[in-house]
């Protein structure tokens, strides 16, 4: 039975002193029993991440960043490494965002470096893959995300693969007008398990937990989350307001 994982990720929202009030609005609304029957993750800006290892010690909520660099030090200005973030006792990272892919014009390749330095020095990597609108009105979505999944799982072997998260970004739902239902939802993680079994084996497709990350909010939490194949969310915008995010979670029980 997959534990489901409900991760927040803040995007470039919230200043410090925001963050803290957020956080501790979150901590008093997840209570430590709900915390353990549901991976509560939450994914500040960088600048938040030291607060957030204050405030969430011993409440069963976890907390990650939103982006590694590949390498562990070196001039490279503006980045952060991995051994950084585990200084902090950091434990996630979201990995190969369709942001960081658009709009930083993130590879497979890049990704993929990422991912191996992620698990390397000890994080979790929520790794994102997900077609565009583009992709999926020329019918290609499903060789687009299976290549996704190849390419940035190179070199990753199946044992390191018990720490690795997977979350679908239907980018063609997301600001679009347009909206994935449950059932294709449920299909496309469908066809990333059979990605996994190929490139693996069905142990491994089995087990690893696949995040929907197309704008679960509260009211669509429970369906989507009812999937078969559905094993949590990597939430957006809901996961700027603790109540929107309790409820999801809840839904996850």
């Amino acid at each position: 039975m997959r534990k489901k994982l409900i991760a927040g990720n803040w995007k470039m929202n919230k200043s410090l002193s925001e963050a803290k009030v957020l956080m501790n609005e979150i901590k008093s609304a997840v209570s430590k029993e709900v915390a353990s029957k549901v991976d509560v993750v939450v994914c500040p800006p960088f600048i938040s991440l030291s607060a957030a290892a204050e405030i969430f010690v011993g409440s069963g909520i976890e907390f990650g960043a939103q982006n590694i660099h590949y390498k562990d030090d070196g001039a490279f200005t503006g980045e952060i490494s991995a051994s950084m973030l585990r200084d902090l006792g950091c434990e996630y990272v979201i990995l190969g965002h369709s942001e960081r892919r658009q709009y930083f014009h993130e590879t497979n390749h890049l990704i993929n470096f990422k991912v191996i330095k992620a698990l390397e020095k000890g994080l979790t990597p929520i790794l994102c893959v997900g077609e565009t609108l583009e992709q999926r009105e020329q019918g290609i979505e499903v060789k687009i995300v299976d290549e996704q999944v190849t390419m940035c799982l190179k070199d990753v072997c199946a044992m390191d693969m018990q720490r690795v998260v997977i979350a679908y970004e239907p980018v063609w739902a997301i600001g679009t007008g347009k909206t994935a239902s449950p059932e294709q939802a449920d299909g496309m993680h469908m066809e990333i398990r059979k990605s996994l079994e190929n490139l693996y084996n069905a142990t491994v497709a089995g087990s690893t937990r696949i995040l929907y990350g197309g704008s679960m909010n509260d009211k669509n939490a429970k369906e989507l989350l009812g999937k078969q194949n559905i094993d949590g969310g990597l939430i957006g915008g809901a996961a700027l307001k603790a109540d929107s995010l309790l409820k999801i979670i809840e839904a996850g029980l």
